[in-house]
């Protein structure tokens, strides 16, 4: 009989014990190794090989992923990575992975201690956001698919069952979000069959908010109009700023309005373990639902996103389906219902929920609060020396950690320039920083949500884009 297994267990265990004792080397050294770096075309060029009908073994497989994968990873785990909104993972979650694949758990359904972890760090995330004890909610991949989910929850909600089976039948129905908005929120009306047109982007006020009044009015006017607005989608956190909505005035209008009221939480939800920044979310805790990421400001390993859901019944009114083969029972394996494949799109389910519990467990929310309040801190220590630097202009507020500034020295093509200066950024491997858009111009933007960040990685960030700046200017942008 064909079995993966190996005869001798000894020499497998002894290459997983190498493995483990490379990574934790790696981690250690994080700090002293190169951010970043690209990877040459001769290594580029071995993952176009066609599937091998012969395997080389474990042993040989891991020194190619040494040689050839580990080097050329994106680096997000390194504290100068301030690209994109991404955390640095951590060690014990590294472990809990291991753990979680050597279960193999399937958490789609049926009645094992899987589901009752996912249960439970599904009660604490809404514990800690304020929702009711009976709040219902999954793992998933991340903040996407979380806020797909959240729209087809408030589809159902609004327009009753028979939108599973007849679909809109030419109903308008409208949503609404800051103009500001992850582009995940106007893929999911698009998912959703509502098309991407169906999400009005409200302005923004000087603050970087949406503005109230102009959410009326498009509310209103859509109304008169013979649309039907169904759904309010709050921003904690704007992906290009860190800017948080007045949730709490969001939710009101909301309710006065009888709409569903959803938050878009992905990385500024955590803001809710601090002490010092949890009433930046007040009014989270009155939503309908909330999108959040755990491997984001929580330090979890990619993937952990979750969606909470305040009406867990909703959730399975838009997704249970029938079938024999699921068939849930009062005792048995196939107990334990009601199953997470009824509550969302997926039927196989990794044990995503485990290391999300293990760090949680291992660390508690008082530290992950920490955290947060740390990467502000530094934010703020960043926008000072660029504030201070002569050739460099900041562009947007600072709310939490996000810092959107540029060179700018007067000069033509500024746009391009920074642009330029990204790049020669990630590739000298000291920094990575990323780009956006702010007012019609061209940002360079620092994010700074990792937990092993120092201060000593944020000082020498804005020297070096001057630096980076200058040498631009004494030669073609290319």
């Amino acid at each position: 009989m064909a079995t993966l297994d190996p005869e001798d267990w000894s020499e497998l265990r002894a290459l997983g014990h190498r493995m483990i004792d490379d990574m934790f080397d790696r981690l250690e050294g994080l700090g002293a190794a190169p951010v970043w770096q690209k990877m040459p075309d001769a290594v580029r060029a071995g993952f176009r090989a066609p599937v091998p009908r012969e395997g080389i073994g474990a042993a040989a497989a891991y020194d190619a992923f040494a040689t050839r994968i580990a080097p050329y990873a994106s680096g997000n785990a390194n504290p100068r990575f301030m690209g994109w909104v991404q955390g640095g993972g951590n060690a014990v979650g590294m472990l809990a992975e291991l753990l979680a694949g050597g279960l193999n758990e399937n958490c789609g359904g049926r009645d094992h201690v899987g589901l009752e972890v996912e249960r439970q760090v599904v009660a604490w995330a809404a514990e800690l956001l304020g929702l009711p004890a009976a709040t219902g909610g999954l793992m998933v991949t991340g903040s996407s698919i979380a806020n797909f989910i959240a729209l087809l929850c408030a589809r159902r909600a609004h327009c009753g069952a028979a939108v599973r089976q007849d679909g809109l039948g030419g109903r308008r129905l409208t949503g609404y979000a800051q103009a500001g908005v992850h582009r995940c929120v106007p893929g999911a009306f698009d998912m959703a069959g509502l098309g991407g047109a169906a999400l009005r982007r409200v302005a923004l006020g000087a603050d970087r908010r949406i503005d109230l009044a102009a959410l009326e009015a498009a509310i209103a006017a859509d109304r008169a109009a013979g649309a039907e607005p169904f759904m309010i989608v709050g921003t904690a956190g704007s992906v290009d700023v860190g800017a948080i909505d007045d949730l709490a005035a969001l939710a009101a209008i909301a309710r006065r309005e009888g709409m569903w009221f959803h938050v878009d939480a992905a990385f500024g939800a955590l803001a809710a373990a601090s002490l010092a920044r949890r009433e930046l979310v007040a009014g989270i805790g009155e939503a309908d639902s909330v999108a959040f990421d755990f491997h984001k400001w929580a330090q979890v390993q990619y993937d952990s996103g979750c969606i909470l859901v305040r009406d867990r019944q909703l959730m399975l009114d838009a997704f249970a389906q029938d079938a024999s083969y699921l068939t849930t029972t009062a005792r048995g394996l196939s107990g334990g219902a009601p199953w997470p494949c009824d509550m969302g799109p997926d039927l196989s389910r990794g044990f995503r929920a485990l290391k999300v519990w293990m760090t949680i467990e291992a660390y508690g929310t008082a530290a992950l609060g920490g955290i947060v309040d740390d990467c502000c801190a530094l934010a703020a220590r960043l926008a000072a020396s660029v504030d201070a630097a002569p050739r460099l202009k900041r562009l947007a507020p600072v709310p939490l950690n996000i810092v959107c500034f540029r060179y700018d020295d007067g000069g033509a093509e500024l746009d391009a320039l920074n642009a330029a200066i990204a790049a020669d950024i990630q590739e000298s491997g000291r920094y990575v920083i990323s780009t956006t858009t702010i007012d019609g111009v061209r940002a360079l933007r620092a994010a700074i949500v990792n937990h092993r960040t120092r201060a000593a990685d944020i000082d020498g960030l804005a020297a070096a884009v001057s630096a980076a700046g200058d040498a631009r200017r004494r030669e073609p942008i290319g």
